[in-house]
């Protein structure tokens, strides 16, 4: 019953910017911790950015001052502004929401992901 449907990958130019939301279904969206991961050809998946329930975020070093995670939670939907965006941030980006729990493994779930590619 949980679903994560991201939209708004596409291909763009170096230096230009894509906004992708991710609409979640199925999950107390509030209570949840919702994150952007990506994983580029031959790499590892990576932490993009994460926002918690109560609105703190968080961003790896690579997109610090580029990206922006935000969250409505009226409408269940996280996103992420991406601007200035670079060759290596192709990457396919994935949705993720997470709900952990005091005993037993947390509640966490993906969405099927959006292909991002920065290229001429």
């Amino acid at each position: 019953q949980v679903q994560l449907v991201e939209s708004g990958g596409g291909l763009v130019q170096p230096g230009g910017s894509l906004r992708l939301s991710c609409a979640a279904s199925g999950i107390i969206f509030s209570i949840y911790a919702m994150g952007w991961y990506r994983q580029a050809p031959g790499k590892e998946r990576e932490l993009v950015a994460t926002i918690g329930s109560g609105g703190s975020t968080n961003y790896a070093d690579s997109v610090k001052g580029r990206f922006t995670i935000s969250r409505d939670n009226s409408k269940n939907t996280v996103y992420l502004q991406m601007n200035s965006l670079k060759p290596e941030d192709t990457a396919v980006y994935y949705c993720n929401a997470k709900y952990r729990r005091s005993y037993g493994p947390p509640y966490d779930y993906w969405g099927q992901g959006t292909q991002v590619t920065v290229s001429s």
